[in-house]
Protein backbone atom coordinates (compact mmCIF):
# COMPACT_ATOMS: atom_id res chain seq x y z
CA UNK A 1 0.00 0.00 0.00
CA UNK A 2 1.37 3.63 -0.91
CA UNK A 3 -0.33 6.74 1.31
CA UNK A 4 1.05 9.15 -1.75
CA UNK A 5 -1.90 9.09 -3.58
CA UNK A 6 -3.99 12.16 -3.95
CA UNK A 7 -7.18 10.26 -2.68
CA UNK A 8 -5.41 9.80 0.83
CA UNK A 9 -5.06 13.68 0.47
CA UNK A 10 -8.18 14.43 -0.21
CA UNK A 11 -9.55 12.53 2.96
CA UNK A 12 -6.37 12.98 5.19
CA UNK A 13 -8.07 15.48 8.27
CA UNK A 14 -11.62 13.77 7.82
CA UNK A 15 -10.23 10.39 8.34
CA UNK A 16 -7.73 11.37 11.39
CA UNK A 17 -10.26 13.07 13.04
CA UNK A 18 -12.40 10.70 13.00
CA UNK A 19 -10.91 7.08 13.36
CA UNK A 20 -11.79 6.01 16.81
CA UNK A 21 -15.45 6.47 16.20
CA UNK A 22 -18.95 4.44 16.07
CA UNK A 23 -18.72 1.82 13.04
CA UNK A 24 -22.33 2.14 10.86
CA UNK A 25 -23.67 -1.37 10.19
CA UNK A 26 -26.79 -1.11 7.60
CA UNK A 27 -29.80 -3.72 8.25
CA UNK A 28 -29.87 -5.75 5.70
CA UNK A 29 -32.57 -4.71 2.76
CA UNK A 30 -31.22 -1.02 3.32
CA UNK A 31 -27.72 -1.45 2.22
CA UNK A 32 -26.56 0.95 -0.45
CA UNK A 33 -24.88 -0.99 -3.33
CA UNK A 34 -22.38 0.19 -6.07
CA UNK A 35 -23.16 -0.91 -9.61
CA UNK A 36 -21.32 1.31 -11.14
CA UNK A 37 -17.64 -0.24 -12.50
CA UNK A 38 -16.43 1.25 -15.60
CA UNK A 39 -13.94 -0.86 -17.93
CA UNK A 40 -11.41 0.87 -19.33
CA UNK A 41 -8.29 0.18 -21.27
CA UNK A 42 -7.15 -3.10 -21.59
CA UNK A 43 -10.55 -4.58 -19.35
CA UNK A 44 -12.37 -2.66 -22.27
CA UNK A 45 -11.63 -6.65 -24.23
CA UNK A 46 -10.74 -8.74 -21.01
CA UNK A 47 -13.43 -11.32 -20.24
CA UNK A 48 -16.04 -9.56 -17.75
CA UNK A 49 -17.30 -11.11 -14.30
CA UNK A 50 -20.21 -8.48 -13.34
CA UNK A 51 -20.29 -7.71 -9.82
CA UNK A 52 -22.07 -5.33 -7.42
CA UNK A 53 -20.70 -4.09 -4.00
CA UNK A 54 -23.39 -4.50 -0.84
CA UNK A 55 -21.98 -1.78 1.45
CA UNK A 56 -21.96 -4.00 5.17
CA UNK A 57 -20.13 -1.22 7.24
CA UNK A 58 -19.41 2.74 7.34
CA UNK A 59 -17.31 5.02 9.34
CA UNK A 60 -14.48 2.55 9.47
CA UNK A 61 -11.55 4.70 8.16
CA UNK A 62 -8.67 3.42 6.71
CA UNK A 63 -9.42 -0.30 6.43
CA UNK A 64 -6.07 -2.24 6.61
CA UNK A 65 -7.42 -6.09 7.64
CA UNK A 66 -10.24 -7.71 7.54
CA UNK A 67 -10.56 -11.18 9.52
CA UNK A 68 -13.68 -13.27 10.74
CA UNK A 69 -14.25 -14.28 14.23
CA UNK A 70 -13.31 -17.74 15.26
CA UNK A 71 -16.42 -19.56 16.34
CA UNK A 72 -19.08 -16.63 15.53
CA UNK A 73 -20.56 -17.23 11.90
CA UNK A 74 -20.87 -13.76 10.35
CA UNK A 75 -19.21 -11.50 12.81
CA UNK A 76 -15.67 -9.53 10.74
CA UNK A 77 -13.11 -7.61 12.94
CA UNK A 78 -11.82 -4.59 10.65
CA UNK A 79 -8.81 -2.89 12.06
CA UNK A 80 -8.61 0.89 11.30
CA UNK A 81 -4.52 2.18 10.43
CA UNK A 82 -4.86 4.69 12.99
CA UNK A 83 -5.29 2.06 16.03
CA UNK A 84 -8.39 1.16 15.85
CA UNK A 85 -10.35 -2.78 15.69
CA UNK A 86 -14.13 -3.15 14.97
CA UNK A 87 -16.29 -5.81 14.98
CA UNK A 88 -19.14 -5.95 12.69
CA UNK A 89 -21.88 -8.63 12.24
CA UNK A 90 -23.58 -7.62 9.23
CA UNK A 91 -26.79 -9.92 9.65
CA UNK A 92 -27.86 -8.27 12.75
CA UNK A 93 -26.64 -4.96 11.98
CA UNK A 94 -24.49 -4.33 15.05
CA UNK A 95 -20.64 -2.98 15.50
CA UNK A 96 -18.91 -1.82 17.70
CA UNK A 97 -15.09 -0.59 18.85
CA UNK A 98 -13.02 -4.03 19.60
CA UNK A 99 -9.97 -2.18 20.70
CA UNK A 100 -7.72 0.34 20.55
CA UNK A 101 -3.79 0.51 20.28
CA UNK A 102 -1.52 3.44 20.29
CA UNK A 103 0.25 3.32 17.38
CA UNK A 104 2.70 5.58 14.88
CA UNK A 105 0.55 6.79 11.87
CA UNK A 106 3.25 8.46 9.70
CA UNK A 107 2.62 7.09 6.00
CA UNK A 108 2.25 3.22 5.88
CA UNK A 109 2.75 2.82 9.59
CA UNK A 110 -0.36 1.88 12.10
CA UNK A 111 -2.61 -1.22 12.88
CA UNK A 112 -1.56 -3.44 10.08
CA UNK A 113 -2.49 -7.15 10.61
CA UNK A 114 -4.36 -9.73 12.88
CA UNK A 115 -4.03 -13.50 13.15
CA UNK A 116 -6.50 -15.31 15.43
CA UNK A 117 -4.56 -18.18 17.00
CA UNK A 118 -5.84 -21.80 15.43
CA UNK A 119 -7.33 -22.37 18.74
CA UNK A 120 -9.02 -18.92 19.55
CA UNK A 121 -11.81 -20.54 20.22
CA UNK A 122 -10.24 -22.30 23.79
CA UNK A 123 -7.48 -20.25 24.57
CA UNK A 124 -7.99 -16.35 23.17
CA UNK A 125 -4.88 -15.99 21.77
CA UNK A 126 -4.32 -13.46 18.83
CA UNK A 127 -1.60 -11.39 17.57
CA UNK A 128 -1.14 -8.02 15.98
CA UNK A 129 0.93 -6.44 13.71
CA UNK A 130 2.04 -2.77 14.83
CA UNK A 131 4.12 0.26 14.46
CA UNK A 132 5.33 1.67 17.45
CA UNK A 133 7.86 3.39 19.36
CA UNK A 134 10.41 1.31 20.93
CA UNK A 135 13.49 2.79 22.56
CA UNK A 136 13.07 5.92 20.83
CA UNK A 137 13.15 4.25 17.31
CA UNK A 138 10.35 3.28 14.58
CA UNK A 139 9.81 -0.66 14.84
CA UNK A 140 7.33 -3.53 13.04
CA UNK A 141 6.52 -5.39 16.33
CA UNK A 142 4.50 -8.34 16.01
CA UNK A 143 2.96 -9.57 19.45
CA UNK A 144 0.24 -11.84 21.02
CA UNK A 145 -2.76 -10.72 22.87
CA UNK A 146 -5.57 -12.82 24.60
CA UNK A 147 -9.11 -12.00 25.54
CA UNK A 148 -11.54 -13.93 27.91
CA UNK A 149 -12.17 -17.60 25.59
CA UNK A 150 -15.54 -17.60 24.43
CA UNK A 151 -16.81 -13.75 24.82
CA UNK A 152 -18.03 -12.02 22.15
CA UNK A 153 -16.02 -9.09 20.76
CA UNK A 154 -17.76 -6.54 22.31
CA UNK A 155 -17.73 -7.83 25.47
CA UNK A 156 -13.77 -9.40 25.69
CA UNK A 157 -11.11 -6.68 27.62
CA UNK A 158 -8.38 -7.57 25.28
CA UNK A 159 -4.73 -7.70 26.69
CA UNK A 160 -1.23 -7.38 25.39
CA UNK A 161 1.13 -10.11 25.97
CA UNK A 162 4.88 -11.15 24.54
CA UNK A 163 6.37 -9.58 21.39
CA UNK A 164 7.33 -12.32 19.16
CA UNK A 165 9.53 -10.30 16.98
CA UNK A 166 10.40 -6.55 16.41
CA UNK A 167 12.13 -4.98 13.52
CA UNK A 168 13.43 -1.34 13.46
CA UNK A 169 11.96 0.58 10.04
CA UNK A 170 14.36 3.00 8.69
CA UNK A 171 11.15 4.51 7.44
CA UNK A 172 7.93 5.05 7.68
CA UNK A 173 6.27 3.69 4.57
CA UNK A 174 7.13 -0.16 3.16
CA UNK A 175 6.09 -2.09 6.71
CA UNK A 176 4.31 -4.62 4.78
CA UNK A 177 1.80 -5.63 7.52
CA UNK A 178 0.17 -9.23 7.45
CA UNK A 179 -0.06 -11.59 9.42
CA UNK A 180 -1.83 -15.39 9.33
CA UNK A 181 -1.32 -18.87 10.55
CA UNK A 182 -0.42 -21.61 7.71
CA UNK A 183 -2.03 -25.03 7.67
CA UNK A 184 1.10 -25.77 9.71
CA UNK A 185 0.18 -23.89 12.25
CA UNK A 186 3.23 -21.57 12.27
CA UNK A 187 2.51 -17.56 11.94
CA UNK A 188 3.71 -15.74 8.50
CA UNK A 189 4.54 -12.31 8.82
CA UNK A 190 5.21 -10.11 6.36
CA UNK A 191 7.87 -7.11 6.10
CA UNK A 192 8.76 -4.98 3.53
CA UNK A 193 12.18 -3.18 2.52
CA UNK A 194 12.11 -1.03 5.20
CA UNK A 195 10.92 2.15 2.63
CA UNK A 196 12.10 5.22 1.27
CA UNK A 197 12.43 4.22 -2.84
CA UNK A 198 14.67 2.01 -4.73
CA UNK A 199 15.60 0.13 -1.58
CA UNK A 200 18.76 2.39 -0.67
CA UNK A 201 19.94 0.04 2.23
CA UNK A 202 19.61 -3.09 -0.16
CA UNK A 203 17.55 -5.35 2.89
CA UNK A 204 15.51 -6.86 -0.28
CA UNK A 205 18.71 -9.08 -0.96
CA UNK A 206 20.19 -8.96 2.33
CA UNK A 207 19.11 -11.94 4.35
CA UNK A 208 20.69 -10.62 7.53
CA UNK A 209 17.64 -8.82 8.19
CA UNK A 210 13.80 -9.38 8.26
CA UNK A 211 13.11 -6.32 6.24
CA UNK A 212 11.90 -7.66 2.75
CA UNK A 213 10.91 -10.88 3.74
CA UNK A 214 8.01 -12.86 4.86
CA UNK A 215 8.93 -14.64 7.74
CA UNK A 216 7.63 -17.51 9.51
CA UNK A 217 7.62 -18.19 13.82
CA UNK A 218 6.48 -20.58 16.28
CA UNK A 219 4.19 -19.30 18.55
CA UNK A 220 4.34 -22.19 20.74
CA UNK A 221 7.03 -22.89 23.16
CA UNK A 222 10.41 -20.13 23.96
CA UNK A 223 11.65 -20.89 20.71
CA UNK A 224 9.99 -18.64 17.90
CA UNK A 225 12.01 -20.00 15.01
CA UNK A 226 11.02 -23.47 13.31
CA UNK A 227 13.38 -26.20 12.94
CA UNK A 228 12.62 -26.84 9.82
CA UNK A 229 12.82 -22.75 8.04
CA UNK A 230 14.19 -23.21 4.94
CA UNK A 231 17.82 -21.34 5.80
CA UNK A 232 18.14 -22.06 9.67
CA UNK A 233 21.67 -23.09 10.35
CA UNK A 234 23.35 -20.86 7.50
CA UNK A 235 25.48 -18.23 8.53
CA UNK A 236 24.68 -14.40 8.32
CA UNK A 237 21.08 -15.87 7.59
CA UNK A 238 18.42 -14.41 9.60
CA UNK A 239 16.26 -17.99 10.74
CA UNK A 240 13.21 -16.57 10.85
CA UNK A 241 13.28 -15.84 7.25
CA UNK A 242 10.53 -18.02 5.09
CA UNK A 243 11.33 -16.44 1.78
CA UNK A 244 13.07 -12.94 0.79
CA UNK A 245 13.61 -10.59 -1.81
CA UNK A 246 10.23 -8.64 -1.74
CA UNK A 247 9.58 -4.74 -1.94
CA UNK A 248 6.15 -4.11 0.11
CA UNK A 249 4.06 -7.31 0.42
CA UNK A 250 0.47 -5.92 0.73
CA UNK A 251 -1.70 -8.85 1.86
CA UNK A 252 -0.98 -12.11 1.47
CA UNK A 253 -3.18 -15.48 0.95
CA UNK A 254 -2.03 -18.44 2.60
CA UNK A 255 -3.20 -21.90 0.59
CA UNK A 256 -3.66 -25.63 2.76
CA UNK A 257 -1.17 -26.42 -0.05
CA UNK A 258 2.18 -24.09 1.37
CA UNK A 259 2.11 -21.61 -1.01
CA UNK A 260 1.25 -17.78 -0.11
CA UNK A 261 -0.07 -15.53 -2.76
CA UNK A 262 1.67 -12.19 -2.17
CA UNK A 263 0.12 -8.95 -3.37
CA UNK A 264 3.96 -6.86 -4.00
CA UNK A 265 3.61 -3.23 -4.40
CA UNK A 266 6.06 -1.92 -7.29
CA UNK A 267 8.18 1.18 -7.40
CA UNK A 268 7.89 3.16 -10.56
CA UNK A 269 6.53 0.95 -13.15
CA UNK A 270 5.24 -2.46 -12.51
CA UNK A 271 2.80 -4.15 -9.82
CA UNK A 272 3.23 -7.89 -9.18
CA UNK A 273 1.45 -11.04 -8.26
CA UNK A 274 3.64 -13.88 -7.32
CA UNK A 275 3.41 -17.25 -5.44
CA UNK A 276 6.05 -17.76 -3.05
CA UNK A 277 7.52 -20.79 -1.41
CA UNK A 278 9.66 -21.68 1.41
CA UNK A 279 13.08 -20.81 0.50
CA UNK A 280 12.63 -18.13 -2.48
CA UNK A 281 14.31 -15.04 -3.73
CA UNK A 282 11.56 -12.86 -5.40
CA UNK A 283 14.05 -10.36 -6.67
CA UNK A 284 14.12 -6.76 -5.28
CA UNK A 285 15.66 -4.86 -6.19
CA UNK A 286 17.63 -6.64 -8.92
CA UNK A 287 13.90 -6.70 -10.00
CA UNK A 288 10.78 -4.63 -10.14
CA UNK A 289 8.36 -7.46 -11.34
CA UNK A 290 9.26 -9.33 -14.23
CA UNK A 291 11.83 -6.14 -15.37
CA UNK A 292 15.62 -5.43 -14.42
CA UNK A 293 16.01 -2.64 -12.14
CA UNK A 294 17.08 0.11 -11.94
CA UNK A 295 14.73 0.50 -15.27
CA UNK A 296 17.18 -0.20 -18.78
CA UNK A 297 20.06 -2.17 -16.77
CA UNK A 298 21.54 -5.53 -16.92
CA UNK A 299 20.96 -8.05 -13.90
CA UNK A 300 21.61 -11.27 -12.98
CA UNK A 301 18.27 -13.42 -12.86
CA UNK A 302 19.50 -16.67 -11.91
CA UNK A 303 17.69 -18.17 -8.98
CA UNK A 304 14.91 -15.24 -8.69
CA UNK A 305 11.19 -16.66 -8.85
CA UNK A 306 9.43 -14.52 -11.42
CA UNK A 307 6.28 -13.29 -10.55
CA UNK A 308 3.00 -15.07 -12.25
CA UNK A 309 1.22 -11.88 -13.56
CA UNK A 310 2.28 -8.25 -13.83
CA UNK A 311 0.72 -4.72 -15.10
CA UNK A 312 1.87 -1.40 -15.38
CA UNK A 313 0.95 1.61 -14.01
CA UNK A 314 -0.52 3.05 -16.84
CA UNK A 315 -3.86 0.73 -15.61
CA UNK A 316 -2.57 0.70 -11.76
CA UNK A 317 0.10 1.87 -9.14
CA UNK A 318 -0.53 0.50 -5.81
CA UNK A 319 -1.57 -3.35 -6.18
CA UNK A 320 -2.99 -4.77 -3.10
CA UNK A 321 -3.36 -8.78 -2.50
CA UNK A 322 -6.65 -10.51 -2.14
CA UNK A 323 -8.04 -14.25 -1.83
CA UNK A 324 -8.60 -17.13 -3.58
CA UNK A 325 -12.38 -17.06 -3.81
CA UNK A 326 -14.13 -19.80 -2.48
CA UNK A 327 -17.90 -18.18 -1.71
CA UNK A 328 -21.06 -18.97 -3.64
CA UNK A 329 -21.93 -15.09 -3.60
CA UNK A 330 -20.19 -15.11 -7.69
CA UNK A 331 -19.89 -18.33 -8.88
CA UNK A 332 -17.75 -17.20 -11.97
CA UNK A 333 -15.22 -16.43 -9.35
CA UNK A 334 -14.86 -19.35 -8.14
CA UNK A 335 -11.42 -21.04 -7.89
CA UNK A 336 -9.84 -17.64 -9.20
CA UNK A 337 -7.81 -15.52 -7.48
CA UNK A 338 -9.36 -11.81 -6.52
CA UNK A 339 -7.20 -9.00 -6.17
CA UNK A 340 -7.32 -5.32 -6.79
CA UNK A 341 -5.39 -1.97 -7.54
CA UNK A 342 -5.26 0.79 -4.49
CA UNK A 343 -4.52 3.92 -6.87
CA UNK A 344 -6.98 2.88 -9.48
CA UNK A 345 -10.09 1.12 -7.96
CA UNK A 346 -9.71 -1.71 -10.30
CA UNK A 347 -10.70 -5.74 -9.17
CA UNK A 348 -9.23 -8.57 -11.35
CA UNK A 349 -9.28 -12.14 -10.83
CA UNK A 350 -7.36 -14.23 -12.55
CA UNK A 351 -6.40 -18.41 -12.45
CA UNK A 352 -3.62 -19.53 -10.41
CA UNK A 353 -1.01 -21.17 -13.37
CA UNK A 354 0.93 -24.99 -12.48
CA UNK A 355 4.08 -23.33 -13.40
CA UNK A 356 4.84 -19.92 -15.16
CA UNK A 357 2.78 -17.17 -15.40
CA UNK A 358 -1.01 -16.33 -16.36
CA UNK A 359 -1.86 -15.65 -19.76
CA UNK A 360 -2.65 -12.06 -20.57
CA UNK A 361 -6.23 -13.42 -22.00
CA UNK A 362 -6.76 -15.50 -18.76
CA UNK A 363 -7.17 -12.48 -16.95
CA UNK A 364 -10.66 -11.21 -15.85
CA UNK A 365 -11.83 -7.75 -15.32
CA UNK A 366 -13.68 -7.03 -12.46
CA UNK A 367 -14.31 -3.24 -13.15
CA UNK A 368 -13.01 0.11 -11.94
CA UNK A 369 -14.78 1.31 -8.98
CA UNK A 370 -15.43 4.56 -7.56
CA UNK A 371 -13.23 3.10 -4.17
CA UNK A 372 -9.66 2.85 -3.08
CA UNK A 373 -8.99 -1.13 -1.80
CA UNK A 374 -7.04 -1.13 0.72
CA UNK A 375 -7.46 -4.81 1.96
CA UNK A 376 -9.81 -7.57 1.42
CA UNK A 377 -11.37 -10.14 3.50
CA UNK A 378 -12.87 -14.03 3.39
CA UNK A 379 -15.93 -14.72 5.68
CA UNK A 380 -16.55 -18.02 7.76
CA UNK A 381 -18.47 -18.54 4.64
CA UNK A 382 -16.37 -17.69 1.79
CA UNK A 383 -17.97 -14.38 1.21
CA UNK A 384 -15.34 -12.17 -0.39
CA UNK A 385 -15.43 -8.49 1.22
CA UNK A 386 -13.11 -5.45 0.05
CA UNK A 387 -12.29 -2.21 2.35
CA UNK A 388 -12.09 1.14 0.92
CA UNK A 389 -9.78 3.61 2.55
CA UNK A 390 -12.15 6.13 2.68
CA UNK A 391 -13.88 4.16 5.42
CA UNK A 392 -16.38 1.49 4.15
CA UNK A 393 -16.56 -2.42 3.79
CA UNK A 394 -18.30 -4.05 0.90
CA UNK A 395 -19.68 -7.80 0.36
CA UNK A 396 -18.90 -9.06 -3.17
CA UNK A 397 -22.00 -10.12 -4.73
CA UNK A 398 -22.81 -11.17 -7.94
CA UNK A 399 -23.84 -8.45 -10.31
CA UNK A 400 -26.82 -8.47 -13.53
Amino acid sequence: MRDTRPIVASLALALLASSAGAVTVPPAGTRPVLTDAAFEGPDASRTRVPLRLELVAGDAPQPTDIQPWPGRPGTLIVLGKQGTAWWIDPAAGEGGVWLTVDVLTRSEQGLLGLAFHPDFARNGRFYLHTSVSSKGEAVGRVAEWSSKPGAAPGDSAPTAGRTLVEVEQPYPNHDGGQIAFGADGKLYVAFGDGGAANDPHGNGQDRGTLLGAILRLEVEGADRVPKDNPFVGQDGVRPEIWAYGLRNPWRFHLLPDGRAIVGDVGQNLWEEITVVRAGENHGWNRREGDHCFPPGSACDTKGLVEPIHVYGHDVGNSVTGGYLYGGTDVPDLKGLYVFGDYGSGRLWALPLPAEGAVKAADVRALGRWPIAPSTFGLGHDGALYVGDFGGRVFRVRAGR
